[in-house]
């Protein structure tokens, strides 16, 4: 196993960004960079044990820096939708920014995904890995109390990653971080033949704008309905929204390992033989297949990404969680700390 550094580039600021690099002893390898604590790429073996990268990015930092929508990253301090930028807390309106329409998304205009982290990295007999530390300030994005963040990446000889988050804060604030990957687990195409399983029941009804009605559904009958294994295009005009951008409400009896990791999808690409399984102690999980991508962003190899070129698999509380007190809260005290683990399993079906 092994862990490098080096100087990847400079923002225009003349700030520098560190790249990470983890290699296992199993074939895989990960790159993380401290713009966004993002996840750059990661080369996990198929059939044959033939490596392949399975996340959409760009070849240099400059298509970052040039703007990508969330690739790889770590997006908060509140991950998706809040209803008009805005919620309240403890008598008091807070009004955010609105960069999606009408509403907030992913941490607003410059959120964590935007920012330099400071970093170290460490290495046991069993993983290497790379923690992230972020400090964002009292008003940043105009989100109230000063907010510590540490994001940890684990890669484990057993062809695992691992995202620990833990935040603190010193007065109450919502908090809702995630990691905003692309995956593509033939490693280029579009992702319509993967076959998805996912292990919930119910999911978070949407109004305009996609935002969270309130209610809560069953996807039995539905196009949702990927209990059972199901290809993301069979359905997905079904959608009405061009493939999926669903928040579904995990199954959590399905625990695995430690009590409070349950087992939330799995997607197999059936010409590598990839499988992928997503394990995470968070409340929702939000589907999303890569429906707003339109070429626009030229990544690797020169390849411009369109739709359905990739799909999400983000770990979360419920969108629009300030603004429902039926969804489990998203609210961090003082007292409290911010702590939730997902893991990305990789093998060969």
């Amino acid at each position: 196993m092994d862990v490098t550094k080096e100087q990847w580039g400079e923002t225009a600021e003349m700030n520098w960004v560190d790249l990470y690099t983890l290699t296992n002893d199993a074939g895989a390898r990960a790159r993380l960079m401290t713009y966004g604590a993002t996840l750059v790429s990661l080369e996990v073996p198929g059939k044959g044990g033939v490596s392949g990268d399975v996340v959409l990015g760009c070849e240099s930092l400059a298509g970052y820096l040039a703007g990508t929508p969330y690739f790889g990253s770590t997006v908060g301090r509140c991950a998706n939708r809040i209803a008009r930028g805005r919620f309240e807390l403890n008598g008091r309106t807070y009004q955010l920014a609105t960069n999606a329409g009408p509403n907030h998304l992913h941490g607003g205009m410059r959120g964590f995904d935007k920012v330099i982290w400071s970093a170290q990295s460490m290495q046991t007999e069993d993983e290497v890995s790379v923690r992230f530390i972020y400090r964002s300030v009292d008003g940043e994005e105009e989100y109230p109390g000063n907010l510590s963040v540490y994001v940890t990446y684990r890669l484990t000889n057993d062809n695992e990653l691992r995202i620990d988050y833990r935040a603190l804060t010193d007065e109450p604030t919502p908090v809702n971080l995630t990691n905003h990957t692309y995956w593509n687990l033939a490693g280029g195409g579009d992702v319509l033949g993967h076959e998805v399983t996912i292990h919930a029941d119910r999911y978070t009804l949407v109004g305009e704008d996609l935002i969270p009605t309130g209610e809560i559904g069953s996807v039995a009958g539905t196009a949702l309905d990927f209990r059972s294994a199901h290809r993301i295009g069979e359905r997905a005009d079904e959608t009405g929204l061009g493939g999926y951008d669903h928040n579904y409400v995990v199954r959590h009896e399905e625990k695995v390992g430690e009590p409070s990791l349950a087992l939330a999808g799995r997607v197999y690409e059936p010409t590598t033989g990839r499988v992928m399984e997503v394990l995470t102690t968070m409340p929702g999980m939000q589907f999303y297949t890569g429906n707003f991508l339109d070429g626009s962003v030229v990544g690797k190899g020169g390849h411009a990404y369109e739709k359905h070129a990739g799909f999400c698999l983000e770990t979360q509380y419920y969108p629009d969680t300030p603004n429902n007190a039926n969804f489990p809260s998203c609210i961090l005290d003082p007292s409290e700390t911010y702590e939730h683990s997902t893991v990305y399993r990789f093998s060969v079906g």
